[in-house]
């Protein structure tokens, strides 16, 4: 994407992606399809639909890499079911819950490979099928998804004002802790630090709440160790990185091995915040761990997290570790 074609995108997605949370956040459920010409969906099919489904998109970042096909034409059938299907109420909702949860996740696909325009469509069309659906904690979830995005294209405001509307409705304990932590990292990137002090406060005090409910998958990895790394990113950001590097070590020394993307992503804000405080060689250390491991499971969006931090490591070539980093980016060009 061009610099000003990027540009162009944040600009008209910010506006649309608030103004669509408005409609969203009303409480009344939307229409279901109404019943066309077609076959009749029964429950057996839709069980089948949503065990598929449910491990499309609970596969590892390394295995996912081999099935956007199979999650898209899984999506493809689904939402050819809603529009085409004899279906009950009941049946419709599972379908239209089903088609938001695989459309969420093609997007995160997209948003990987920094495909921000079609990632922001498949999300806009989750969002649609969630408020079908009356899965409110889901529509939320979606929600902070498009926020994230503005918040990852340098558009913190947009993420805030998107998040004002959905943190309300999240209903989940677990939902609302991830919910405030993504706002707290635009509050930081503004440099609103109460704002942000305020909005870790209100992540911590949720996440271990008991429900009664299950947590919702789209949510369900949410855990302390990602409420202490983006809590030592915040802090990065408002200066205090003596407590972040502490935060961002513990959450790291937590993550269960399956989370291997995300431990790449987190080792790129080690490498970023030990930048920032001189330290080179633990830097170099860090960025070098995040690249093998992001290129190992194929994630580029954590490869370009490292990438761009070339400019930073180049003054420094001499330094050690640093030789080395700077001749693994050469060659991966």
């Amino acid at each position: 994407m061009s610099s000003l074609a990027r540009r162009s995108f944040i600009v008209s997605t910010s506006g649309t992606v608030t103004a669509l949370a408005h409609p969203w956040a009303a409480p009344e459920r939307g229409p279901f399809a109404q019943e066309l010409a077609g076959h009749r969906v029964n429950e057996e099919l839709v069980a089948w639909l949503e065990t598929t489904g449910f491990q499309l998109t609970g596969l590892a970042t390394e295995q996912r890499q081999h099935a956007p096909l199979m999650l898209d034409a899984h999506l493809t059938t689904v939402t050819d079911l809603i529009d085409k299907g004899l279906y009950t109420r009941p049946v419709g909702q599972r379908l239209h819950t089903l088609a938001a949860s695989l459309a969420q996740t093609a997007g995160w696909q997209r948003f990987d490979e920094r495909k921000h325009a079609a990632a922001n469509r498949f999300w806009r069309a989750a969002l649609h099928d969630a408020h079908a659906a009356g899965q409110r904690d889901l529509g939320a979830g979606i929600l902070s998804d498009l926020a994230y995005q503005m918040l990852w294209l340098n558009d913190p405001r947009a993420t805030v004002a998107i998040l004002d509307h959905a943190i309300p409705r999240a209903q989940h304990p677990t939902a609302r802790s991830l919910l405030h932590l993504r706002q707290a990292r635009a509050q930081a990137a503004l440099g609103e630090n109460g704002a942000c002090r305020r909005s870790l406060t209100a992540a911590e005090k949720v996440l271990g709440k008991v429900s009664a409910d299950p947590v919702p998958a789209w949510c369900s990895w949410m855990s302390p160790a990602d409420l202490a790394v983006d809590s030592g990113r915040c802090l990065a950001e408002l200066g205090n990185t003596r407590q972040a590097h502490q935060l961002i070590d513990d959450g790291i020394a937590a993550l269960p091995t399956a989370r291997n993307k995300t431990r790449a992503v987190f080792l790129a804000y080690k490498a970023e915040n030990h930048l920032h405080t001189g330290d080179l060689e633990q830097a170099a250390a860090a960025a070098a761990a995040s690249w093998a491991l992001a290129q190992r499971i194929n994630a580029p969006r954590c490869m370009a997290m490292v990438r761009d931090l070339e400019p930073h490591f180049t003054p420094h070539a001499r330094a050690t570790g640093i030789s080395d980093l700077l001749e693994t980016f050469r060659a991966a060009r």
